[in-house]
């Protein structure tokens, strides 16, 4: 774990990725490889429900993940929360063992990992790296309101403040090598994220993505450009992105990202789909083959032609949700099409 009291979190970011030759590799979505191996993830838990129910099927995609060519694992507390085991019955010691748990899992995986190719001619030298996932206060209500961003009465700093709070002191004393705060749908939130970095004196390098549906803004309305210099502005925040949106909108945001930060951009869009929120489902779009999905990626990063193509035994679809992180205008991206 490195921390942020040097340096600041940006400068051990870039030494992660130029550990990494110039570009890190996300892992994948992690329900999607949840589901496909067979986990019932039908509960407003989501996929922090196999932190009760299948453990070893979260270490196992956390493995095939760092098999692939992954040097980043994210943890299964995306949609972890306090409150929300509390509304299933545990108490609130229960349930920050269960954040604890979803870190101490992807340490796991990734001790196995190591261990499994120490023995090789030529061992991984890379940096393979775990991130706490913090999810939005509307990932915790599963109403949709994560790809709205629209809280209601709830939308207060000190509101939110109060919900992350413990949260994110549990993910940080569990010992990840960074703090991923994803999907974030508005500037409160992000807001609210900073002050309590500050607060809680985390020194562990910390990233914010926020997600977006038109390519100039996030799913509030609010301003990417405002919302990327609030996280620019916080020493505590390595890096600085987009994920969960679709591929074709990636390359102007980064750009817009670039003009108010020097941080590294992560990238990690999904295959275009639309969250319905009456049906609670993913709605897929129209017209966007997979061959307009890797076009759009390359696109986006196609500055040095620095492009990364991962699989696993010559042909696998693990995942459409693709996770990088840039360096400046260096790109890395992990394909898992065949």
């Amino acid at each position: 774990m490195v921390g942020t009291a040097g340096g600041g979190a940006a400068e051990a970011v870039r030494q992660w990725v130029e550990a990494g030759g110039g570009r890190l590799v996300l892992d994948g979505g992690l329900a999607t490889e949840l589901e496909a191996n067979g986990a019932d993830l039908n509960d407003p838990l989501w996929s922090a429900r196999c932190l009760l129910t299948s453990p070893h099927l979260i270490r196992k995609v956390h493995m095939d993940y760092l098999e692939a060519g992954a040097n980043i694992i994210i943890t299964a507390s995306y949609q972890a929360t306090i409150q929300g085991f509390e509304s299933k019955g545990f108490s609130k010691e229960q349930g920050e063992n269960l954040l604890t748990k979803s870190v101490e899992i992807a340490w796991e995986a990734r001790e196995m990992f190591l261990k499994e190719h120490s023995n090789q001619s030529t061992p991984t030298q890379q940096p393979i790296l775990v991130a706490a996932s913090i999810g939005s206060y509307g990932a915790y209500l599963a109403d949709g309101s994560e790809y709205s961003g629209d809280y209601g009465e709830a939308g207060t700093i000190e509101f939110l403040k109060d919900f992350h709070r413990r949260r994110l002191q549990v993910l940080a004393e569990a010992g990840p090598d960074l703090i991923a705060f994803e999907t974030i749908p508005n500037k409160l939130e992000a807001q609210a994220y900073v002050e309590l970095l500050d607060e809680c004196n985390i020194h562990i390098p910390a990233w914010f993505s926020f997600n977006s549906k038109d390519g100039a803004n996030i799913v509030s309305g609010d301003s990417l450009i405002e919302c990327a210099t609030i996280a620019d502005q916080c020493a505590k925040v390595g890096a600085v992105g987009i994920n969960c949106t679709p591929p074709r909108f990636i390359h102007g945001l980064i750009h817009s990202i670039r003009k108010v930060t020097d941080k590294p951009i992560l990238i990690y869009p999904n295959s275009g789909e639309r969250y319905d929120g009456d049906k609670k489902e993913w709605v897929e779009s129209t017209g966007v083959s997979d061959g307009d999905f890797v076009s759009y990626l390359l696109l986006s990063c196609s500055a040095n032609e620095m492009v990364l193509h991962l699989s696993v035994n010559g042909c696998v679809l693990l995942s459409k949700f693709l996770k990088v992180i840039l360096l400046g205008e260096e790109a890395a991206t992990m394909t898992k099409f065949c």
